[in-house]
């Protein structure tokens, strides 16, 4: 247990130790102990992290955890697909790969995702093409691989912090 927890469970119990006699000092130690600030509620919005490679996943996800947003992650676009019917709502910004386990891919997905819920920040990365690919949605964004997390951290900032434009 640290000190300032055993300072706070003193601090707690402040009353019934005067009432006992304490000696001045411990007294003076525990006036001076100051709770430790809430941890930050995060917000109730998520990233869906969406990457049939488990390692570039991992990565993923623990980056985006630093972040106000709760995780997700999934390996193709069919579960995607299913926990944005569930949690859509809540979904601020989805980080897709092009080449994704299962019949559907990335571009396929990003379609999906921006028709049926626009309001999601739609993020889609690719390794085998440094360009953005013709056939994705104009709010889509594209980060080729490799991507450098700060990118991928400045996208979850605008997912929480900006409106996802809504183009027809």
């Amino acid at each position: 247990m640290s000190l300032d927890r055993i300072g706070q469970a003193l601090a707690a119990f402040y009353d019934d130790l005067i009432a006992e006699g304490v000696p001045e000092h411990l007294a003076s130690l525990v006036r001076n102990v100051r709770p430790e600030p809430a941890a930050p509620v995060k917000s109730d919005r998520v990233a869906l992290v969406v990457e049939d490679d488990e390692a570039t996943r991992q990565l993923a996800e623990a980056l985006l955890s630093d972040t106000d947003l709760g995780v997700i992650g999934c390996d193709n676009a069919e579960a995607a697909l299913a926990i944005m019917q569930e949690q859509g709502g809540r979904v601020a910004l989805v980080f897709a790969d092009v080449r994704l386990a299962g019949p559907m891919d990335g571009l396929q997905l990003a379609a999906a995702i921006t028709l049926l819920w626009p309001t999601a920040r739609m993020v889609v990365t690719s390794g085998r093409k440094a360009e953005r690919p013709a056939n994705l949605p104009p709010q889509a964004v594209f980060i080729p691989k490799p991507w450098r997390p700060f990118d991928l951290l400045v996208e979850a900032e605008r997912a929480t912090t900006e409106r996802q434009p809504i183009v027809p």
